[in-house]
């Protein structure tokens, strides 16, 4: 039985943004303009000398749910936060934009909530640093099969892969969504990561409905740089894959369908979203039924929406959006 008509599930990372000039990027070691990892104890450094902090619940997959609870979907976002101040937030937020966070905060837990350090310089660039934390020790014991099971369309995150119990949580979840009568899709998330575990990716991608990616992603994924080859051969393996081209045409293919969807050229105000976005229109489309076409162009919309501003969550009504160009 449907209960939902998606659900995610994602590294549960809150946002933690600051502005600051070049000088201070530069006393506290921080390369401008990049997303670093970092470990425990920097991260609480970090935290402490940002001014005027503040925060949001943020996350690959999560912001793609919320952008998808945002245009009307019941939604719902499997995830792993720590019983402290950000974790708590962080459920609160979820709940607040209308996507239930259906895991509880873990008491004691030896990690603290996911969180990422984004410093702001006057000319718009974000230097990021993030700290994963607890949401990276996601398992099996964390997927409630009565939630995945009841997901009419599943989104699972690639950055997950890179733990053993974070694959099968993704199984089982995969899985569970499918013998409900659901869809589950992956996004790719990363060419890096797809580089470390690409027999893994290539081994669920033929377990999945749908396939999200970049054209580096998918050519990773297939080791070549025949970019074409690299679809055809999804195409092959999964029942619908997408192929975004930064600023170039859209690729969807879902067996002999294939659709190619112009992308309209704008200057981003912040680029941080755009891929969770489109995700978020285009699995919009997918969920109301709509053509291949009409799909991607939805996903084009909310993803020129979130980088019109600072941010990785839409602020206009994309529902709206959606109706001026009489896509709904």
């Amino acid at each position: 039985m449907t209960k939902y008509q998606a659900v995610g599930i994602g590294n549960a990372v809150v946002d933690v943004i600051s502005q600051c000039d070049d000088s201070f990027l530069t006393r506290m070691g921080i390369d401008k303009g990049v997303m670093q990892l970092i470990e425990q104890e920097r991260a609480e450094f970090l935290y402490e000398n940002m001014s005027d902090r503040t925060q949001m619940a943020g996350g690959s997959v999560a912001n793609t749910i919320a952008g998808l609870g945002a245009l009307g979907l019941t939604t719902a976002f499997i995830g792993r936060v720590c019983d402290d101040g950000p974790g708590r937030d962080y459920v609160r937020e979820m709940n607040e934009v209308g996507t239930e966070f259906v895991n509880a905060p873990v008491a004691g837990g030896e990690l603290p909530t996911s969180r990422s350090m984004i410093f702001v310089s006057p000319d718009g660039e974000r230097s990021m640093n993030t700290y994963l934390g607890i949401s990276t020790e996601l398992g099996p014991e964390d997927v409630d099969d009565d939630v995945a099971g009841g997901a009419a369309l599943l989104f699972l995150e690639g950055y997950l892969f890179d733990k053993d119990k974070g694959k099968e949580a993704f199984l089982a979840a995969a899985r569970a969504a499918r013998a409900g009568g659901g869809k589950a899709g992956i996004t790719l998330s990363d060419p890096f990561c797809v580089d470390r575990h690409r027999a893994d990716f290539r081994k669920l991608v033929r377990e999945l409905d749908y396939v999200i990616g970049n054209e580096h992603e998918w050519k990773s994924l297939y080791e070549t740089e025949d970019l074409g080859a690299a679809l055809e051969q999804g195409a092959a393996e999964s029942g619908l894959i997408v192929c975004t081209r930064s600023g170039h045409d859209v690729v969807l293919v879902q067996g002999e369908d294939t659709a190619s969807v112009p992308v309209r050229e704008i200057t981003p105000v912040d680029a941080t979203g755009a891929g969770d976005q489109f995700a978020a229109g285009f699995l919009y489309g997918v969920a109301t039924g709509k053509p291949l076409a009409v799909a991607g162009r939805m996903g084009c919309i909310a993803a020129a929406e979130v980088i019109g501003h600072y941010g990785a969550r839409p602020e206009a009504d994309v529902l709206e959006m959606f109706r001026a160009e009489g896509l709904v």
